[in-house]
């Protein structure tokens, strides 16, 4: 690390939210966003296969959790080339 910027990051306060609002699709959108720079809600549903309406919204659902970003033309981007997972679980 070296005092160098780690970039930006997401908690949740418990695993049960983390893994309600980053559902196994939600992490598909999540792997085919990163590193791919803008893409439109039907572009990204096209690589993942799936619905639209169903892709829109899941994104929707990370929006909310602050994933992605919304460009000015609409288009959603991951801005990040990879991403970093770390959580830890204490005694009760």
């Amino acid at each position: 690390m070296n005092g160098e910027a780690q970039g930006a990051f997401i908690s949740f306060e418990t695993l049960e939210l983390l893994v309600q609002v980053l559902t196994p699709t939600r992490w598909d959108i999540i792997k085919v966003m990163t590193g791919a720079g803008p893409l439109s809600i039907r572009e990204l549903s096209q690589r993942l296969e799936r619905d639209v309406k169903q892709v829109h919204e899941d994104v929707d659902g990370l929006f909310k959790a602050g994933v992605p970003d919304r460009n000015e033309d609409g288009s959603i981007e991951f801005p990040y080339d990879a991403v970093h997972v770390d959580f830890m679980l204490q005694a009760a």
